[in-house]
């Protein structure tokens, strides 16, 4: 009987070159959503852009005066227009950090777990991400359908996506074609007690009948 031993070696070279071009295609991708995000912010990066740059040329002093004078006009904006400092920096910052960490983060192994990819030889295709809203009690969800889904591949899987995404409730509803929103409720906007103040109760007066008895 003839016995076959079969050998694997693993190349240095090939190895080291793998983690070269990982390590390559990391820095490009943060990067890249470092420059996004200041385009996004740029209220946030040009200030920290000047900083920077006052530093480089001017000395440290000067760049950390600089910044000084961005945060004491940061601080000046949130005082004097709270609501405009909370519409344009801190709800778009909370509202892009929730997308991606209570969905996109996940999207893929979501979907997957859910039976919605699919499978053909060596790949691997997910159903599209199209946009995410995040909402005070609502988020919503579009997606691309797969070719050779029906609605009722999606609609069957709405509790699926409300356990798997840590929402009390999900709704899943066809848009358009190709095309399915999911509706998560995150938390019930009627549950919290709404608080009447004191001086408002006390305005109200009792006023007496006119009418007679009989």
């Amino acid at each position: 009987m003839n016995t076959t031993i079969t050998t694997t070696t693993h190349d240095p070279a090939g190895v080291v070159l793998d983690a070269v071009l990982t390590a390559a295609g990391r820095l490009l991708l943060s990067m890249f959503t470092l420059a996004w995000w200041a385009v996004l912010f740029p209220m946030v990066s040009v200030p920290a852009g000047l900083s920077i740059a006052a530093g480089w040329i001017f000395g440290w002093l000067a760049g950390v005066g600089v910044a000084g004078v961005a945060v004491a006009g940061m601080v000046l904006w949130r005082v004097l227009s709270p609501q405009t400092f909370e519409r344009w920096l801190i709800g778009r910052i909370r509202s892009r950090f929730l997308a991606w960490f209570r969905y996109r983060r996940r999207w893929a192994t979501m979907t997957t777990a859910c039976g919605l990819s699919i499978r053909d030889g060596e790949r691997v295709f997910i159903p599209r991400l199209v946009s995410v809203e995040i909402g005070e009690s609502l988020d919503t969800v579009r997606a691309r359908v797969l070719p050779g889904h029906c609605p009722d591949t999606w609609t069957h899987r709405a509790d699926h996506f409300a356990h798997g995404f840590g929402a009390q409730k999900a709704k899943v509803a066809l848009v358009g074609p190709g095309l399915v929103e999911i509706t998560f409720r995150r938390s019930d906007s009627l549950a919290d007690p709404v608080l009447v103040p004191f001086e408002s109760m006390a305005g109200f007066k009792t006023v007496p009948s006119t009418r007679k008895a009989a």
